[in-house]
């Protein structure tokens, strides 16, 4: 089969540098994402058409085109349109943020609806205002309900961050796609990369049912 592994030892903690690239830039996609997504699901449930509309043609705009072809109108024809240069890091969390909060929106809309309404009643009753009521009341029982389908969401992001290599992220992928290039081998960087990824997965698929668990546990 023509293997040789030892040719990438040298180059082992060079591939593994890119975890941190990856995590950094993963974890303000998902902040940025879950933040607007939680705008987004507010929007949708809303009374007043023309945000509901608004919210809807969003999701539906970023949820219809594929997540690569985001990133590079964001990288390469943003620039074209304005003049400026965005940086690589800054294309990534856009792209990333963007498309993950549409599927977040989704998500969170749908456990905000599952609140029983006996809820809303109560506090409308007792006179909350609604801000408060859906920050202290309803958001909070929605997002445990909600939380395995989130933490899928954020696994996703995580495999498909792998896309950034296309614009030159020194992440996993792109380092790894470096040392194949450089010892004209790449079945053997590739692996290593797959194998990272399927850690950090496992990983954060573990974090994620211990959080359910634990959820689960203080009802």
């Amino acid at each position: 089969m023509n293997l040789d592994f030892s040719q990438i030892v040298p180059y082992v903690p060079f591939i593994l540098e890119g975890i941190w690239a990856t995590l950094k830039f993963v974890s303000v996609s998902i902040v940025f994402g879950l933040i607007l997504g939680i705008v987004l699901a507010l929007c949708k449930i809303t009374k007043k058409p023309f945000i509901k509309w608004l919210a809807d043609a969003y999701t539906s705009i970023f949820r219809g085109t594929p997540l690569i072809l985001q990133l590079w109108i964001i990288y390469f024809a943003v620039p074209q349109l304005t003049g400026y240069d965005i940086e690589i890091f800054l294309s990534a969390v856009l792209a990333f943020g963007l498309n993950s909060a549409a599927y977040v929106s989704e998500i969170i809309r749908a456990g905000i609806l599952a609140v029983d309404k006996g809820q809303t009643e109560a506090a409308e009753a007792l006179g909350v205002p609604y801000k408060p009521m859906m920050i202290n009341i309803i958001l909070p029982q929605a997002l445990k309900n909600i939380l395995p389908a989130l933490m899928n969401e954020f696994i996703t992001l995580t495999k498909e961050s792998a896309l950034v290599a296309t614009i030159g992220y020194m992440d996993i992928m792109r380092r790894a796609q470096i040392v194949g290039a450089d010892i004209y081998r790449n079945f053997e960087p590739l692996l290593l990369a797959g194998v990272i990824y399927w850690v950090m997965i496992f990983i954060l698929t573990r974090l994620g049912s211990a959080v359910e668990r634990r959820m689960r546990q203080s009802d």
